[in-house]
């Protein structure tokens, strides 16, 4: 509860006793009040000559600074709290407020609501991998991440929230049709592709209708030479089952390509995730009709990526290492 202000009879008896020579102790023992107030009594005093109330800048808070300060301390401890459950518990001690003093007490202290990004679930084991691999490529050249080709797949939804889009509406509008985004049941259908790049730039992209050894046979070794690799190239690749089939590991050993030790749940240490994501607001914009609209724009878009932009991603490469090391293998902004 928010402490009662003293009286300006308290305040006039405070500067009284402290003229006729009264220490902060004493005059604090005789009107039994605390020393510290009776210091802010007396430095208000030298400061205005006066210990009438002041003008305010503005109306006082509804909370206590105790109230303020536990908010801050259970937003910051539990950050998932809810403005409902920080307003039940203000109530509890007494200070009912609206959940926008709270909101604003939260804005001045650095604290903002904001989505929660979605990171692969990360058990022990995964952070110690993903640590061990950073730190043994830290040393690595600039020239070392140039030779490799990175792989992925990914799915692209004919319709579907490929991307997010914010719209400006007024109260009572976000359902009127050109404040949505259409959609259909099943996402309308969607495909998978697999695509590669390099620092050289993108590599060939197929929509995956056939097996992952058909598309290393048709696309790999013609995505390197095209990319100018050469014969010493390291091939990237995630840890899915069907990659690290011991036919497919055969594969690569019989083409004498070097396949790059990858760790699990570690998309973000791809860089091809930034251009799948690009690719999708980009085909997304497109608006396709039809699955063969979509396929399509996927080649069109990936194409169109500057070899400069794959260059930007590899070169800061080193970034995403130390990123790594310093969250100890856990979740990174990347």
């Amino acid at each position: 509860m928010k402490n009662k202000e003293h009286t300006r009879q308290v305040r006039d008896t405070v500067v009284k006793k402290f003229k006729a020579g009264f220490g902060y102790k004493k005059i604090s023992q005789a009107l039994n009040i605390p020393r510290s107030t009776v210091q802010v009594i007396i430095l208000k005093w030298k400061e205005y000559q006066t210990t009438a109330n002041l003008p305010r800048p503005g109306r006082p808070s509804k909370l206590s600074a105790h109230t303020r300060r536990r908010l801050i301390r259970d937003a910051a401890k539990r950050p998932m709290i809810t403005l409902d459950e920080l307003q039940r518990s203000t109530a509890k001690v007494g200070d009912s407020v609206h959940r926008t003093t709270i909101s604003c007490i939260l804005h001045k202290s650095g604290l903002y609501g904001r989505v929660a990004r979605r990171k692969p679930f990360l058990k022990d084991i995964h952070k110690k991998c993903c640590l061990k691999f950073a730190t043994s490529h830290l040393g690595d050249t600039p020239n070392m991440w140039k030779k490799v080709l990175w792989s992925d797949e990914t799915k692209i939804k004919l319709f579907g929230n490929n991307a997010k889009c914010y719209v400006w509406h007024k109260s009572n509008t976000a359902h009127h049709s050109e404040h949505t985004i259409p959609t259909v049941k099943h996402g309308g259908g969607s495909i998978m592709v697999w695509a590669c790049f390099s620092s050289a730039g993108t590599g060939k992209m197929v929509k995956i209708d056939t097996g992952y050894r058909t598309i290393l046979e048709e696309n790999l070794m013609e995505s390197a030479k095209d990319l100018r690799l050469g014969r010493r190239f390291v091939f990237q690749q995630d840890n899915d089952p069907k990659h690290k089939a011991k036919s497919t590991m055969e594969w690569f050993k019989n083409k004498h390509i070097q396949v790059l030790e990858w760790q699990g749940q570690s998309p973000d240490l791809n860089p091809i995730e930034n251009l799948w994501k690009e690719l999708k607001t980009a085909v997304h914009k497109c608006s396709p009709s039809n699955l063969t609209e979509l396929e399509l724009f996927c080649k069109e878009e990936w194409e169109k990526n500057s070899v400069s932009r794959c260059a930007k991603l590899i070169e800061t490469y080193l970034k995403r290492l130390t990123a790594v090391v310093a969250a100890k293998g856990g979740a990174r902004k990347y």
